[in-house]
């Protein structure tokens, strides 16, 4: 089934592309032409190989000066993380997030934050059973500002 954790190489791009719009519907593939360039000390790109040599998952590592309910600053940050339907609890999204420790780790960072939706309540299993724990909740609220405000 897996056969191991890279990486990304610039010949995953179609892949890659194909499972950040399954992650973020609205992601350009030109959004993941830039990930290439980024620098190694303040991002990875991580995949996960079958053993037929296709990609059946990616986690994306950033880093952040803030965290919420981090105490170190920069931080590395999981900015996101998807597995294809098929492999799912199968270990493959635990083995990208303990390969990205290790990036984080090797990078002299020592906490890794991560966010999901208050309503994605399976992301919610997933990162207590990879060892996160809730740092808090928010609401996040947004206005135009070509409408009136309301007296």
């Amino acid at each position: 089934m897996l056969s191991s954790i890279r990486t990304v190489a610039r010949s995953d791009r179609e892949e890659l592309v194909r499972m950040r719009q399954c992650l973020w519907l609205d992601s350009a593939a030109s959004e993941a032409d830039s990930l290439f360039e980024r620098p190694e000390s303040h991002f990875v790109l991580l995949v996960a190989e079958r053993a037929d040599g296709g990609l059946c998952g990616f986690a994306e590592i950033g880093s952040r000066e803030f965290a919420e309910g981090c105490a170190s600053s920069p931080v590395a940050y999981l900015e996101g993380i998807w597995v294809d339907s098929d492999v799912r609890r199968r270990g493959v999204a635990l083995g990208l997030v303990r390969h990205a420790e290790r990036w984080a780790r090797a990078h002299g960072f020592s906490e890794l934050g991560s966010d999901c939706a208050i309503e994605n309540t399976a992301s919610h299993a997933f990162h207590t059973a990879a060892g996160f724990g809730e740092a808090g909740r928010n609401i996040c609220f947004r206005r135009h500002l070509h409408q009136r405000p309301t007296e």
